[in-house]
């Protein structure tokens, strides 16, 4: 039985193709972290705001960056920067690089967040894990990281 903490709060209409068979699990991730970070405190982050948080580096980021990672107009990173700043997520910082350009850098809160949203993804996963039975799950993960990295190859050494 699935607990109630990694089930989908709504019903995702199946095409059945595989575009609809990744895009529907992720986006009931995605929907169950931003509820239970609401839960836990970190209220008003939502899951466009988690789009670009998740690209923010360690040392920080330029919009443009974010821009192309997150594969949304710069005006729109902007937009979510200034809402996440607003909230308290993220600062923006003078870039060592070029004292012309800024960083977006997470905050303390920030990053309790993204570490709160960690946290659930591993127990969704566990959850979910436990669900199809650890085999199926392990090949499944196996499966979809052959194909990232088929369609996406590391760099040559």
């Amino acid at each position: 039985m699935l607990p109630e903490r990694s089930r989908p709060r709504r019903q995702w209409r199946s095409s059945g193709h595989i575009g609809g068979l990744l895009r529907d699990p992720a986006l009931t991730i995605n929907e169950i972290v931003m509820a239970r970070l609401g839960e836990q405190g970190f209220d008003g982050f939502t899951t466009a705001h988690g789009t670009i948080g998740m690209h923010i580096a360690d040392e920080g980021s330029r919009v443009t960056e974010l821009a192309a990672l997150a594969q949304v107009s710069k005006p729109t990173v902007v937009y979510l920067v200034n809402e996440m700043e607003r909230l308290g997520y993220v600062e923006r910082r003078r870039d060592p690089a070029d004292g012309r350009a800024k960083l977006v850098c997470m905050t303390e809160r920030g990053a309790r967040a993204q570490r709160a949203g960690g946290r659930i993804v591993r127990e969704i996963e566990a959850d979910w894990s436990a669900l199809l039975g650890e085999r199926d799950f392990a090949q499944l993960r196996e499966l979809l990281a052959r194909l990232h990295d088929a369609l996406w190859p590391p760099p040559a050494a």
